[in-house]
């Protein structure tokens, strides 16, 4: 379906969403975009598939004609799904909670438990990004050096991040880390007994009738929790959709409300103007769906472009695929769509 097709692109003489944002891919200003779609109370308000380059995982997949079936890498969006699992995993009591010690969890290291640098280490640290411990995803993710290509290189993933040099008290530094939601992922699989697919299949994807999606393995066989997940557009949506819902999907309980609020509430400043929660990212901009000046927005993030943002108060949820990898500049189109197109003219489809 293409821009064109959901809504009209104009009403009264006024560009709709779709004549806004296929007006912006003419000129030039929306590029490398590869699948847009927003829903507005639970009705879709714009849909748009287009050709583009891709990549899955650095690895080249050449021209992809995209459209709703076709799978697409959310990278760093997996972080956030994967934070979803453990409060599936934490309201079946399957999982340690959130202020737990850490390092008990992993026994294998007694060197580490024992460290008095990491006695005050918790999983809520974790969940947060602010172990304290030393991590670089500055580099490009070509880099050897960048951090998470190194603990995926590297013979043992959890002690690699584990043993990473202290350089913040826990809990008062937000440093982005891969490694702090592998450990998040072998907790859920330790705690539920299955692996990070298995677990997602049965808790999460099945109920909410996802049966299409592939998770990317290390060279350990061990499912990336930070890049490796792959989704199609519609079914990212839905898992928006069941946060909107505070956890609820045709009536049945998928997640509880108050693992959904706790993750939504800023916990750390990002260093760039916005926060971060459990796993999720948190900002503010107008809508003209509301009044009353800015309202919290929720998203996950991903390389090259991938979002999953989220205005709970106005009830607007909204995907985007995009193929800029390692691109500095990568945030620019997915943030003019969501604040010029989608928020702009939430009212007007």
């Amino acid at each position: 379906m293409s821009s064109t097709d959901v809504p009209p692109r104009t009403i009264n003489g006024r560009l709709t969403m779709s004549g806004k944002l296929a007006a912006g891919i003419a000129s030039g200003l929306l590029r490398d975009l590869h699948a847009v779609l927003a829903s507005h109370a639970g009705r879709i308000v714009l849909e748009h598939y287009q050709a583009g380059l891709d990549e899955s995982w650095g690895r080249p997949l050449g021209e992809v004609a995209f459209g709703p079936e076709t799978l697409h890498d959310l990278r760093s969006v997996t972080k956030s799904v994967v934070g979803l699992l453990y409060g599936v995993a934490l309201d079946r009591k399957l999982v340690p909670p959130p202020d737990a010690p850490l390092l008990p969890h992993f026994p294998e290291y007694p060197d580490l438990l024992a460290a008095p640098d990491r006695q005050k280490l918790r999983i809520e640290h974790a969940l947060t990004m602010t172990l304290g411990l030393e991590w670089d995803e500055e580099r490009p993710y070509t880099d050897p050096l960048n951090s998470e290509i190194a603990m995926e290189r590297a013979l043992d993933r959890y002690r690699f991040v584990l043993d990473r040099p202290v350089v913040a008290e826990p809990g008062t530094r937000w440093i982005y880390s891969g490694g702090s939601v592998a450990l998040v992922g072998e907790l859920i699989r330790r705690g539920t007994g299955k692996t990070l697919p298995e677990f997602a299949r049965e808790a999460l994807f099945d109920p909410l009738g996802i049966g299409s999606f592939e998770w990317i393995c290390g060279d350990d066989g061990v499912a990336s929790a930070a890049s490796g997940l792959r989704l199609r557009a519609s079914d990212l949506l839905r898992i928006g959709e069941l946060l909107l819902a505070k956890g609820l999907w045709n009536g049945s309980r998928v997640v509880s409300q108050d693992w959904i609020e706790a993750s939504f509430k800023p916990v750390i400043p990002t260093g760039d103007g916005l926060a971060y929660g459990r796993l999720w990212f948190i900002g503010a901009a107008m809508t003209s769906a509301l009044p009353g000046g800015e309202h919290p927005w929720i998203a996950g993030f991903g390389n090259g472009g991938q979002r999953l943002w989220l205005m709970p108060d106005a009830g607007i949820a909204a995907v985007i695929y995009s193929g800029k990898y390692n691109a500095a500049d990568a945030w620019v189109t997915p943030t003019r769509i969501w604040r010029e197109i989608i928020l702009a003219n939430a009212d007007r489809n």
